[in-house]
């Protein structure tokens, strides 16, 4: 048999997996099935290798190749368009074949002759039949229509959300099968990729939708978000459009638009397994997932073609290397969606990055805050310590019984294992006790009571330790700190709404639940208990604290906020912002992978011999110290099997002999080599043999018990070693930033101040000859965000509160667009204090107001309410023009004509003396 021919038996396997009928000529019958396709039909040219008929008729062809051609497919589409422009024996002259696929054994690639600019691609599998006769009755294919998208309306988008949502629809018009769209936090990607689906699924005609995401909790955030949107060009709400469904089972419901899915689920789904919604709850990047990439087989319930779109949400590294053949299996545009990329989210989407919107211009555009780094160093938390005490304290790390034991040796821990084998009180007290008595007072100086905080502990044992300090440390009860975990005994969902939306608890402490993705945009406090080596990991942890919120919302929770949320504070005190960061947490298939890793890998579809015999071993190893009672509790939730069973099993599944005597097969030493159908029998029995193994794994609570089981069950509890702060300030690093925005202001003062009306006006004084108006404020504002100063008014008023500048009074919620005004007034020296514009036009109104009552007569009391209003318009504006007197508010009192009346002739000398008087 030649290379051509063995290759053509397993693209007929293919073909008929697909739903087609395979004939050959002297066979034929058009109509045996929807889709039929036959060997060798001749052309003019020649014989094509299988001719495709829909219905009855020819639509498509197929050439195919040997193993070792697939090098050379894209050459090959040639010599396809030239077999579907021949004449076709029996056949009409007019027939239109529309479909091409070029295919060898392993690799098939498509084109669609009807897509305007046409190009092949390499798909899993041949398209059903069905897919084919839907497209030859659409009036145009899905890639035209997205040539052709109508006008967007951007009204209430943000200008980075319309250059995401344009640019990636010219990138569809351009055919790029994946982009990539990266939006720091806070700024919409999840509005904005809805919009996308909206607009794919309205114009482009889009049947069907994936919608990914790292976790459950962030699946069902992303439901909520469908729910609640409402189009700007319809009334109704997007669930009255279209279908949303977050998929929950092995199955996906007929009808749905829009399909929301862990990627664990979706792999789930594919291979006809049931999922434990537990295996949702944490993120595939907070763990290393190991073993091979998960291999995906033809699933006809869900064929290739299932989906035309799928965006990937926080697609930093959950998708690479093991999940990626999840993706590769549809033939479907890939979207992804992050705010932090790193080199591998650039290859993987084809560095066609149409929208790139970082934190720092977040924080320009005021759709992030920046944040501050407070630091706390203690002896212990740097230094560890040794218990030379011989009687020693120890607690059960789950029970937390404790007891008393004798120890033959000094113990010596350093802060790798800090909380984890050592619990030193002092040391969680120590740094409770310093951010009780600093945040307040320096961190957040005015506040009443604590913002609201997130701790990151290490573990959940870690956690408890926390809560119970905090609350005794600051005197509250239980509703003022609790936990908010997947293993917390409380609905972490309710306490989670708790401390978005309610005033307690003021203090949350996770070890994994809201490290990533929830929003919870009135926390300004995030305090490292546990050191992070992953920046992408990191970053998203910071990305928790710098959503903006108004200050009605602020208050709401925390009713001593003054002003909107402007920055955030990071406590650092493991060394967290200095610690070595890596690129991503690379795939590890070392020995010092975890059991956890090991055992949720497996359960993920990992099968290969590393590591399913390392999970083996591990799990031996640890059956050698589990006591009975341990071991009975296992074996129960195993369903009988002992730990030492499973992992004989794990093992057998890999023995040869185990493995030939599962096929029924006999072969003497050596004797001979196995036929090729027998490697097909072995291999069978094999995956029967691994799937019977690991089955226990599938089990949650079996694996969190085996978890729980591996971790040395007693703690030591350090009563000896007093902790002590080493050193508890500011990051040096923000004074230095301070000073360089500083300088960067300096300059764009010089550069800019004969070009800016606003700065002429400031620097010359001439505020009499000419007023400030609010359009030549904005022009500052503007100005000031371009390159190369890239600032805002935020950070440069926050630079010199760093920098210790004499500050009156906070800013308010309300007027800091003029605030700049100030800020440029201090920094010539032209006022010694920096105050809020409004503040300043306030003081000088009462001046004004004081001068003028002095003279022959006082102002009315409706006079007043009249000079009030335009004073609150100036703090706002910078200054008021008579036509504004028709504008609310004042058109609601009788506008210019009422002001006349009350003013006289000199109403115009009245607002010409307050735009100095207030102003300059």
């Amino acid at each position: 048999m030649s290379p051509e021919e063995k290759a053509r038996l397993v693209i007929d396997k293919k073909l008929k997996a697909s739903g087609y009928a395979v004939q050959d000529v002297k066979e034929f019958n058009p109509m045996a099935a929807c889709g039929v396709v036959v060997r060798e039909w001749q052309t003019t040219t020649g014989p094509c290798d299988y001719l495709i008929f829909i219905d009855g008729t020819p639509c498509g062809l197929i050439e195919a190749k040997e193993h070792d051609k697939g090098e050379k497919l894209t050459a090959v589409a040639e010599q396809t368009r030239r077999y579907a422009e021949s004449e076709f024996k029996y056949a009409p002259t007019d027939i239109d074949i529309r479909f091409a696929y070029e295919a060898t054994d392993v690799l098939t690639r498509f084109c669609d002759y009807h897509d305007k600019d046409y190009r092949s691609r390499e798909i899993f599998s041949f398209h059903r039949p069905e897919q084919l006769r839907a497209w030859l009755k659409d009036s145009d294919t899905i890639r035209n229509r997205l040539k052709s998208f109508p006008a967007f309306d951007t009204t209430g988008f943000r200008k980075c959300q319309v250059n995401a949502i344009v640019n990636l629809e010219k990138s569809f018009g351009e055919n790029r099968p994946r982009a990539l769209i990266q939006m720091a936090t806070g700024a919409g990607k999840t509005y904005t990729a809805i919009t996308n689906v909206y607009r794919l699924l309205k114009f482009a005609k889009a049947k069907r939708i994936l919608f990914l995401v790292d976790t459950k909790n962030l699946g069902e955030q992303a439901e909520e978000e469908f729910r609640k949107y409402k189009p700007t060009d319809d009334a109704r709400l997007f669930p009255e459009l279209y279908n949303v469904c977050r998929l929950t089972s092995s199955q996906i419901p007929n009808g749905s638009n829009v399909c929301i899915s862990t990627i664990q689920r979706m792999y789930s789904i594919l291979k006809g397994k049931e999922l434990d919604e537990a295996d949702e709850e944490s993120s595939p990047n907070e763990g290393r997932i190991v073993g091979e990439p998960r291999d995906v087989e033809y699933n006809s319930a869900y064929p290739p073609e299932y989906f035309d779109f799928i965006i990937i949400d926080e697609c930093h590294r959950s998708i690479y290397n093991v999940w990626q053949q999840v993706l590769d299996y549809f033939d479907a545009f890939l979207i992804g969606l992050t705010a932090t990329p790193d080199k591998r989210t650039y290859s993987f989407f084809n560095q066609n990055v149409v929208s790139e919107y970082t934190h720092e211009e977040a924080v320009i555009d005021g759709v992030n805050v920046g944040g501050d780094t407070y630091i706390i160093e203690t002896d212990v938390s740097k230094n560890g310590a040794t218990i030379t005490e011989r009687l020693v304290e120890k607690r059960d790390r789950l029970s937390r019984e404790k007891r008393w034991e004798q120890n033959d040796e000094d113990l010596e821990y350093d802060k790798g294992k800090l909380d984890r084998d050592v619990v030193n009180p002092s040391q969680i007290r120590t740094i409770i006790r310093e951010f009780r008595d600093k945040v307040t007072t320096v961190m957040f100086p005015g506040r009443k009571e604590i913002p609201k905080t997130l701790i990151f502990a290490k573990t959940d044992s870690h956690a408890d330790d926390i809560i119970n300090i905090v609350r005794e440390e600051f005197g509250r009860g239980n509703e003022f700190c609790k936990k908010i975990t997947y293993n917390a005994e409380e609905d972490p969902k309710s306490v989670l709404a708790a401390f978005r939306n309610e005033f307690y608890p003021r203090v949350a402490v996770t070890v994994d639940m809201i490290a990533t993705g929830t929003d919870v945009k009135a926390l300004e406090c995030l305090v490292f208990m546990r050191d992070v080596r992953s920046r992408n990991y990191f970053e998203q942890m910071l990305g928790r604290g710098r959503r903006t919120l108004g200050h009605d919302d602020l208050a709401r929770v925390s009713p001593s906020a003054t002003t909107n949320k402007c920055r955030y504070v990071v406590v650092d005190c493991v060394g967290v912002t200095k610690s070595l960061k890596t690129e991503t947490r690379q795939l590890d298939r070392k020995p010092s992978v975890s059991l956890k890793e090991l055992m949720m890998s497996v359960a993920m579809g990992a099968r290969d011999d590393d590591t399913v015999t390392s999970l083996a071993g591990r799990l031996l190893r640890l059956a050698a110290v589990m006591d009975n009672g341990e071991r009975k509790k296992a074996a129960e939730l195993a369903g009988g099997a002992s730990v030492n069973d499973i992992a004989r099993d794990m093992l057998d599944a890999f023995d040869e002999d185990r493995i030939a005597k599962e096929a029924g097969l006999i072969f003497r030493d050596g004797a001979r080599e196995a036929t090729e159908e027998e490697r097909a029998k072995l291999a069978d029995a094999q995956s029967r043999l691994v799937e019977k193994a690991i089955k226990p794994m599938f089990s949650a609570e079996l694996r969190n018990y085996l978890e729980n089981a591996r971790k040395a069950h007693d703690q030591v509890i350090d009563n000896e070693n007093l902790d002590a702060v080493i050193s508890s300030g500011w990051d040096t690093d923000r004074e230095d930033h301070a000073k360089e925005v500083i300088q960067t202001f300096r300059q764009f003062l010089a550069d800019n101040r004969d070009e800016l009306d606003a700065l002429q006006i400031i620097y010359g004084q001439t505020y009499k000859q000419r007023p400030i108006t609010l359009r030549m404020v904005k022009a500052v504002h503007d100005a000031l965000k371009t390159s190369p100063y890239g600032l805002s008014c935020d950070m440069v008023w926050h630079a010199y509160e760093v920098a210790g500048a004499p500050i009156a009074t906070a800013r308010s919620a309300v007027g800091k667009l003029m605030d700049i005004i100030s800020v440029i007034r201090f920094e010539l020296g032209q006022e010694k204090i920096l105050r809020p514009f409004e503040a300043g036009v306030a003081e000088r109104f009462k001046s004004w107001v004081f001068s003028k009552n002095a003279g022959h007569g006082q102002f009315t009391e409706e006079q007043m309410d009249w000079l009030r209003m335009i004073r609150d318009h100036i703090s706002t504006s910078g200054s008021v023009s008579s036509d504004d007197l028709d504008l609310s508010p004042f058109g609601e009192k009788g506008g210019l004509g009422r002001f006349y009346v009350l003013f006289g002739d000199k109403y115009q000398d009245v607002l010409d003396d307050m735009n100095y008087a207030l102003v300059a």
